[in-house]
């Protein structure tokens, strides 16, 4: 069975959003989802290091124990707990494909926008 992770949002309006997108996007059977509130945000600002390390343990074992193929950070409209604008929030998810990059070299990361119509964007990644 072929795996990807998601590093998403809590909020229930984006989950099948974003895994729809996913299974399509890593030719995947099943989508690990590792969520908090705006974890774009937690990975940017990397202030709250127990959820750092709690992100970075889920990732890992989904990797060693499902071998996914691939991780996505994921930013959408209206983050109660990212409240920041768009263009702030794509920021952010660079910043956590940068940080998650140092973890994980040898596995796609990729970031996703779910705009105000739960429409998944890959953002450009050219890091």
């Amino acid at each position: 069975m072929v795996f990807c992770t998601a590093v998403n949002c809590m909020d229930g309006r984006v989950q099948l959003p974003v895994i729809n997108y996913l299974k399509e996007r890593f030719s995947a059977k099943h989508v690990d989802m590792i969520t908090e509130t705006g974890p774009n945000l937690i990975l940017a600002e990397l202030t709250a290091s127990m959820i750092v390390g709690s992100i970075i343990t889920r990732i890992d074992l989904s990797i060693q124990k499902h071998l996914s193929k691939g991780i996505a950070i994921v930013g959408h409209h209206d983050c109660a707990g990212n409240p920041s604008q768009k263009e702030e929030q794509l920021s952010h998810i660079q910043e956590s494909i940068i940080f998650l990059k140092k973890h994980f070299p040898n596995v796609e990361i990729i970031g996703l926008w779910v705009d105000q119509n739960w429409q998944v964007f890959e953002i450009d990644n050219t890091n």
